[in-house]
């Protein structure tokens, strides 16, 4: 790729060049190749893509319905259907244009072995990066999340860190209950970075037969409806990460500039759109000229200058104590 210093939407993210701040969201894009169809579609006007998440066994994925749209967003229980690390990294991989933008790979497992082999796969490749869904269950241990557990969570990072030279992210769950904690332990483990939120959990319901609308029962809420939960645990867990040169990508229901002007703000170094590339395929061209329009008014040279400038109000207490 050619340098992107003199650009204003240029960044620096774990020592990769991104052209602009915004990442295409694993699970929206397929392994990058579904938006290449779309005409007028760049994959210049994302400074990265983060591909389908690969376990190391092919997966067919949950029973239908598997996406439902919700008021302001859409839950989503795909159940990781992706075809195995061997025909990603053999068949796929080979097909993709480095030249244009950036890839990080997305190792999902139900085991610490299977995260640690999957990035192991991804390390001999051209991926530029390798993110960790930590959202997986852990058959081991009775199905909960790896990302509910701090103990665990860090156990999958220290795994997958060894298996790996190349800048490590770990996506974190807005499911738990202290994200932050989490991320210091993560950070610990030896992560180079963090993508802050993955899906909410929820539920919709079928009130003719009373049956959960999605096959799997529950699914990850996603959409403008969590950018207020997400925009939170950026900040919370940027906290934990501007004394460790951590950078975070930020997501949860990016949909225009101002959102991901948001976001930066809160603490992220890069942003990530996802359901809004549903229903418009064209949004990130939109958003970057919002990007500058926005640098060009405030006299800013460049974007990363935003990057954790969120001014905290001082409340006060009620005089009444409440």
């Amino acid at each position: 790729m050619t340098s992107t210093t003199d650009s204003p939407l240029a960044v620096e993210f774990c020592g990769l060049d991104f052209t602009t701040p915004l990442v295409l969201l694993s699970g929206c894009v397929g392994f990058g190749e579904e938006y290449t169809r779309v005409k007028g579609f760049s994959n210049r006007d994302a400074g990265a893509i983060c591909l389908k998440g690969t376990t190391l066994k092919p997966r067919l994925g949950n029973q239908p319905h598997r996406i439902y749209e919700t008021p302001d967003g859409m839950l989503n229980a795909i159940g990781l259907q992706n075809p195995g690390i061997d025909k990603v990294v053999r068949e796929i991989l080979p097909t993709l244009d480095f030249s244009e933008t950036l890839f990080i790979a997305n190792v999902s497992g139900s085991s610490i072995e299977e995260y640690e082999e999957v990035t192991r796969r991804f390390d001999n490749s051209p991926i530029s990066a390798i993110e960790i869904n930590i959202s997986c269950p852990n058959v081991k241990e009775g199905g909960i999340a790896f990302g509910n557990d701090p103990a665990m969570s860090a156990k999958v990072v220290e795994a997958c860190r060894r298996a790996t030279n190349k800048p490590l992210i770990t996506k974190l769950s807005p499911n738990q209950t202290d994200i932050a904690g989490n991320a210091k332990g993560c950070i610990e483990a030896g992560t180079d970075a963090f993508a802050v939120i993955n899906t909410l959990m929820g539920m919709a319901i079928n009130i003719e037969n009373r049956s959960p609308i999605i096959g799997n029962n529950q699914g990850g809420l996603s959409g403008p409806a969590i950018k207020p939960v997400a925009l939170l645990k950026v900040h919370q867990v940027y906290r934990v990460c501007r004394d460790h040169g951590i950078p975070i990508i930020g997501q949860g229901g990016i949909t225009c500039a101002e959102d991901v002007l948001e976001f930066l703000i809160a603490g992220a170094t890069a942003v990530g759109i996802g359901t809004a590339l549903f229903y418009d395929p064209l949004i990130c061209g939109k958003i970057n000229q919002g990007i500058k329009s926005y640098l060009e008014r405030h006299e800013l040279q460049s974007v990363m200058q935003l990057t954790g400038t969120l001014r905290l109000n001082s409340p006060k207490l009620p005089r009444c104590g409440c």
